[in-house]
């Protein structure tokens, strides 16, 4: 509820206590609704001269509102109206809200200790959301890892492009890095990151995040529900990040925005005043905290996320909307993605198989270009096999003639590719006698069963093959075999001797 200023509530209680105007004068005369001046009246513990009440619709129904409101103190009064209309009220919903306000029971406030921290003792830690950014067809979302220093209110801000745990690792790793030192105490809020489950004081942490609590020698605290005051240092942090440094900001490359982040960090936020004594600066109070800290380990804590992966009849993995490529022959195995912020790597074992630079596109192929080549190779002598086998099925004596071709150093690619150009102009049977006669002369040539198969063209009077180009592959390696006609001359042979019989 929006308050009034200052000046129009004492203005309101001098018309109304000391000239004794009438509640409906005030607010005419000041525009303001009545209901605010009665309640400017009664916050001032002032309340408005009580006129002799008029009778109302809703009177006879204000006992069950009372009892209504006792039992369930938030019920809307749109629903109360509801209730009301189903036993014979025919009153507005207005007349109901009017009434709702004044005597709906009021949560009793609470009061908040400040809290105050030692040098070096907490840190508080948050994400926050700023909007999307694209990267080529993928939109991503843009979160703020913000670490906040409890008692110098120094400000850590890394602009990641998601929360998955190599961004929160990486995020506590550059803040550490940021303050040189570890503060003993990090506070959270209910992050998935940290908090696996929760059910009331018992919590269950993110054995990642334990590892890095042990790694740095730091203390996990979470933060209780609905108490914004333990965590209100990061809070108010991310509001002043919104209002100083990223309000009117256009974001179009991620690199920039954190190098521009850094800066705002050191110039502007570590310049303000320290809210414990305004003559000091965030920046000197920190220059005093820093001794404080933690050292750091002498080692970094890997920001890794593991995934496991498995490999279809594709060579690819699929990670984060794209797909890197591995070895052809890891076809139909299960492998595991090891990720950071930078890189990907695919594991079998213990054995590193693929490495790729992360993508933040969707959609994308990822491929290493020896592992295109090794496909391409494998597929080149696929065919190859495929081809000598098609070749064999339609004329079985070409596997002689390759052998001899092999015997004397013949290229068995080429042969086989020739033999089967031959194939599909001349057909199998055809094939087959040209093969078993230059079998026969010893003359270990494809050019001699061209040659072979044109005299036997020339010599018949039939037309220059034509090749026909077919779309399906299956078609392409039927193998046709002419039936033998001797078989229609023997029925021909038996129909002439009926008739001469006859």
């Amino acid at each position: 509820m929006k308050r009034i200023d200052a000046a129009l509530e004492v203005e309101i209680v001098r018309l109304v206590h000391a000239e004794k105007w009438l509640v409906g004068t005030v607010a005419a005369q000041l525009g303001v609704h009545h209901s605010v001046v009665r309640r400017v009246l009664q916050r001032a513990g002032a309340p408005a001269p009580k006129l002799a009440p008029r009778p109302s619709k809703i009177d006879p129904y204000m006992a069950f509102v009372h009892a209504t409101l006792e039992t369930y103190p938030r019920l809307p009064a749109s629903r109360l109206w509801q209730m009301l209309r189903e036993r014979g009220f025919d009153g507005g919903e207005s007349r109901v809200r009017e009434v709702v306000a004044l005597v709906r029971p009021r949560p009793k406030g609470e009061a908040y200790l400040r809290l105050t921290t030692l040098p070096g003792e907490q840190a508080q830690v948050d994400w926050a959301h700023f909007g999307t950014l694209r990267i080529g067809r993928a939109l991503r979302r843009l979160l703020a890892f913000v670490m906040v220093l409890s008692f110098s209110r120094k400000i850590f801000l890394r602009f990641f492009l998601d929360a998955r745990m190599p961004s929160f690792l990486r995020g506590h790793v550059e803040a550490f890095e940021a303050f040189t030192g570890v503060p003993r105490v990090l506070l959270f809020d209910n992050l998935k990151s940290a908090v696996v489950e929760r059910i009331g004081d018992a919590i269950r942490w993110n054995p990642t995040l334990l590892e890095l609590a042990g790694h740095y020698r730091f203390g996990p605290r979470v933060a209780a529900p609905a108490r914004g005051n333990e965590k209100g240092r990061v809070e108010r942090a991310i509001r002043y990040i919104r209002d100083s440094f990223f309000a009117g900001r256009k974001v179009t490359d991620l690199d920039a925005l954190n190098a521009e982040a850094a800066q705002w960090c050191r110039e502007i936020a570590d310049a303000r005043r320290w809210p414990d004594d305004r003559d000091k600066t965030v920046h000197e109070v920190f220059a005093e905290e820093r001794s404080a800290l933690l050292p750091l380990p002498d080692d970094r804590f890997p920001c890794i996320e593991r995934v496991p992966v498995a490999v279809g009849k594709r060579p690819y993995v699929r990670f984060d909307r794209n797909d890197y490529s591995v070895p052809h022959g890891l076809v139909h195995h299960d492998l595991e993605l090891l990720a950071d912020l930078e890189t990907v790597r695919v594991c079998h074992g213990i054995e590193v198989v693929a490495t790729h630079e992360r993508c933040w596109d969707a959609g994308q192929p990822i491929e290493d270009p020896q592992h295109i080549r090794e496909l391409v190779e494998q597929k080149r002598r696929a065919r190859s096999h495929r081809g000598m086998d098609r070749l064999r099925h339609a004329a079985p004596t070409s596997a002689v003639f390759l052998q001899r071709a092999a015997e004397r150093g013949r290229n068995l690619g080429s042969a086989t590719a020739k033999l089967l150009e031959l194939l599909d102009e001349y057909g199998a049977a055809l094939l087959e006698h040209a093969i078993a006669e230059v079998l026969a002369r010893d003359v270990i040539h494809v050019p001699a069963v061209r040659q072979l198969l044109e005299q036997q063209r020339h010599a018949q009077r039939r037309p220059l093959p034509v090749a026909v180009a077919l779309s399906d592959p299956r078609l392409r390696d039927v193998v046709v075999r002419p039936h033998d006609l001797a078989t229609y001359d023997r029925i021909n042979k038996d129909d002439d001797d009926d008739h001469d019989d006859t």
